[in-house]
């Protein structure tokens, strides 16, 4: 397999490969030996930037909260650790995740700083290249919810004294860059209008759902990250399975959203099966399997700086790394928007 693409993540010195290898599944659904296998074929194929979280395992419980963490730490002590990049996140409050950090109540000082030190040990290493906010803090629509709702607003961490705490860790060596994740226009222009009042880092990405039936990136945020140099990193390119065409040919196939029926709520609206149907004909008919016109898809959008892509075995990887590869004609990204413009951002 050729070696993955690079490209400069936003303003900062960071050069990502096109894919990222996502860990969500590292100690739930996937084993010790087989997420190292997992790292192994990765960094093989030059896929050297690992995405993970201090709530992972996916979904979150007391049992296994920290495990991904804990597993690439454990590989990572074997590599030479310049030549890996790690991406880990911070919890946000609001999710009921009482087994870490005993909430998390905020995203304030004490919380990151408590978050930072508990991900450096797991990882067993010194510092984080990419740290990012897992999501935010105020009263926003996330996770498969789709209309602002200002009856919804609650006491929050002002951004100004999130980004305050991230300036922090920076200047002490604990992390390289900084990024957002599951943001929105407003929330980025925030990061950025006090990084530059008060000299604080810049944020460099934004990580955000990202896929066929899911591109509400489309419409303000695209401008934003371009005008701004803010890289996307896209997490979700295959729509938890349904755009791999599997729930198609059994509704019951194996898989996360048949073991956590309500983990999946962006995927659970009206338009989500037909829009599916719709892509999996239209690759079949171009001599595509789904998998390759879903990440040829994700691929070939310019916003995209990396493609987050997870596995539950290394079988699964070993099809879905190279499909990351494939390149679409002008004609079949113009029968991709038809659908798309049929069926509207079914999964927003």
């Amino acid at each position: 397999m050729n070696l993955i693409p690079t490209k400069t993540l936003g303003r900062s010195d960071l050069t990502v490969p096109e894919v990222c290898l996502g860990t969500m599944t590292f100690g739930e659904q996937t084993d010790e030996a087989d997420a190292h296998a997992q790292l192994d074929f990765a960094l093989a194929a030059g896929v050297n930037f690992i995405d993970t979280a201090e709530m992972y395992a996916v979904p979150s419980r007391p049992e296994t909260a920290g495990a991904s963490e804990a597993i690439v730490g454990r590989w990572l002590k074997r590599q030479a650790r310049d030549r890996i990049l790690i991406a880990t996140k911070v919890a946000g409050p609001n999710r009921h995740l009482d087994w870490i950090r005993g909430g998390p109540l905020a995203l304030d000082r004490a919380n990151i700083r408590a978050a930072i030190d508990g991900s450096l040990q797991r990882l067993q290493t010194d510092y984080i290249d990419l740290y990012q906010l897992h999501w935010p803090a105020r009263n926003q629509p996330m996770f498969g919810q789709w209309q602002f709702d200002p009856a919804q607003e609650h006491p929050s961490t002002p951004i100004r004294e999130q980004l305050e705490a991230l300036g922090e860790l920076v200047r002490e060596g604990k992390v390289r860059h900084i990024g957002v994740s599951n943001e929105h226009p407003w929330g980025i222009m925030q990061f950025l209008k006090w990084s530059e009042e008060l000299g604080l880092p810049r944020i460099v990405s934004t990580q955000n759902a990202y896929n066929l039936i899911s591109r509400t990136f489309e419409t303000g945020l695209a401008e934003t990250c371009h005008r701004e140099q803010v890289g996307l990193l896209a997490y979700s390119p295959l729509a938890f399975g349904h755009l791999t065409g599997k729930y198609l040919r059994a509704a019951d196939a194996p898989g996360r959203l048949t073991r956590w029926p309500a983990f999946g709520q962006r995927y659970v609206k009206p338009n989500v099966g037909p829009a599916v149907a719709a892509y999996a004909a239209l690759a079949e008919k171009h001599g595509l399997t789904p998998i390759e016109l879903a990440l040829g898809f994700t691929r070939s959008r310019w916003f995209v700086a990396s493609t987050i892509i997870g596995a539950s075995s290394l079988g699964q990887l070993k099809e879905t790394l190279p499909a990351t590869r494939t390149v679409l004609s002008p004609e079949l990204l113009a029968e991709i928007d038809a659908i798309h413009l049929r069926y509207f951002n079914p999964a927003p």
